[in-house]
């Protein structure tokens, strides 16, 4: 009876290990879906890569450099480069050179930014000293000293003669809310590729 027993379960036939060649493709394209909402979904809330336009950071940035921005390097400070929205048509990209609470004024003899009376020259930066001027434009540049409200942050580009930044009335203090992320990586050109700070 054992034997007949055993016969029966060695004629079973072997369960199916192989699968066919339609749900392997579908195996496959799942794992392609899968994969393609993941990435979508880190550049679209986690980090995005950003071309530069104009001239307004150089030296540090290039028309048509590529960085890659993310809000998840924590809240900008002081020497930080973000990406501004709302604050213009266009969106921006800027130095933070003072935040919450400090007193923002410039000293229009030694062409420095002073914050909370202190110079804050442009070597800090990687860019040159005695190049911060207020521009000489009535109605349109804000009044200083300037104390930068809770919440904001006061941004220059690194080109000081070429940027609208927060020395002008149209873009003054930037709120947090309106800043894309921080930069933390160079793309383009891959001779300045890598992590930033």
């Amino acid at each position: 009876m054992d034997e007949e027993r055993v016969l029966a379960e060695e004629k079973q036939p072997p369960e199916k290990t192989r699968a066919t060649f339609a749900e392997w493709c579908m195996e496959w394209m799942e794992t392609i879906v899968v994969a393609f909402v993941a990435v979508t979904m880190v550049f679209t809330f986690a980090a995005r890569v950003i071309t530069v336009e104009g001239i307004s950071m150089e030296p540090t940035y290039f028309d048509g450099d590529r960085v890659l921005v993310t809000k998840l390097a924590g809240e900008a400070r002081q020497g930080d480069v973000v990406i501004v929205v709302h604050a213009l048509q266009e969106t921006i990209i800027k130095r933070v050179v003072a935040t919450e609470g400090q007193t923002v004024d410039f000293d229009q003899q030694s062409g420095e930014l002073l914050v909370d009376g202190l110079p804050l020259k442009g070597e800090e930066f990687g860019i040159e000293n005695g190049i911060t001027f207020l521009p000489d434009r009535p109605g349109q540049v804000m009044e200083f000293p300037q104390q930068v409200p809770e919440g904001c942050v006061f941004v220059l580009g690194d080109n000081r003669m070429h940027s609208t930044d927060s020395r002008y009335v149209e873009v003054g203090m930037v709120d947090r809310r309106n800043i894309l992320g921080r930069v933390v990586f160079n793309l383009m050109p891959f001779s300045k590729a890598g992590f930033v700070g």
